[in-house]
C-alpha cells in the first residue's frame, strides 16, 4: 500500500487526510455539533471528549509498553511520507480516535454515518498509505476503538436517548 505514496497527487491527498486525523477534523466537528440545533448537544461533545481522552490513555500504555517499530524503521523499501507525532508503530492513534469519535458522533446523530464512515476508513489508510503504520497496527486500532465505544454505551453515559434529544 505504501507504494500508492509514490504518485504525488495520492501522497499529497493523504497527507492532508492525515492531518485532519491529527485532531483538527475532530475538533471541528465537536465545535459543529456545538452550535448545532441547541445547547443539547454539549452531551454528545462531552461524550466524545471524555471517551477521546480515555482512548489516548489507552493509546499512550500500549505505545509505550509494545513499543513496536514503525514500517519505515524495519523496512526501507517502505518510505516515510507523513509526519510521525510519536515513536512509535502500534496501536494507531489515528485510526483509534477516528473510530471512538465517529461511531459516538453517528451514536447521536446518524445521518453524519456516511461521511464520518468514510473519514474513518481515509485516516486509516492514510496510515499505512504513507508508511507510518502496519496494516495489523490499523486493524486492531479499529477494533480498540470499537472497545472503547461499546464501554461508553455499556457504562451508561447517554442517560437520555438520542432519538428524544435530536428527533
Amino acid at each position: 500500500m505504501n507504494q500508492f505514496s509514490s504518485v504525488k497527487l495520492i501522497r499529497y491527498f493523504f497527507k492532508f487526510i492525515s492531518r485532519l486525523g491529527d485532531g483538527l477534523f475532530w475538533y471541528l466537528l465537536m465545535a459543529g455539533l456545538l452550535i448545532y440545533e441547541n445547547f443539547l448537544t454539549i452531551i454528545p461533545v462531552m461524550h466524545m471528549a471524555v471517551f477521546g481522552g480515555l482512548g489516548t490513555i489507552i493509546y499512550l500504555i500500549l505505545k509505550n509498553k509494545i513499543a513496536r517499530p514503525r514500517p519505515f524503521e524495519v523496512n526501507q523499501a517502505i518510505l516515510m511520507q507523513g509526519k510521525v507525532l510519536d515513536r512509535f508503530s502500534f496501536p494507531s492513534g489515528h485510526t483509534m480516535h477516528a473510530v471512538i469519535f465517529s461511531l459516538i458522533a453517528i451514536h447521536y446523530f446518524p445521518f453524519l454515518e456516511l461521511p464520518l464512515i468514510m473519514m474513518t476508513i481515509l485516516i486509516s489508510l492514510s496510515r499505512v498509505i504513507l508508511g507510518l503504520h502496519y496494516v495489523s497496527d490499523v486493524l486492531i486500532s479499529f477494533i480498540i476503538g470499537f472497545f472503547i465505544f461499546e464501554l461508553s454505551l455499556f457504562i451508561s453515559w447517554n442517560r437520555i436517548p438520542s432519538y428524544f434529544i435530536y428527533s
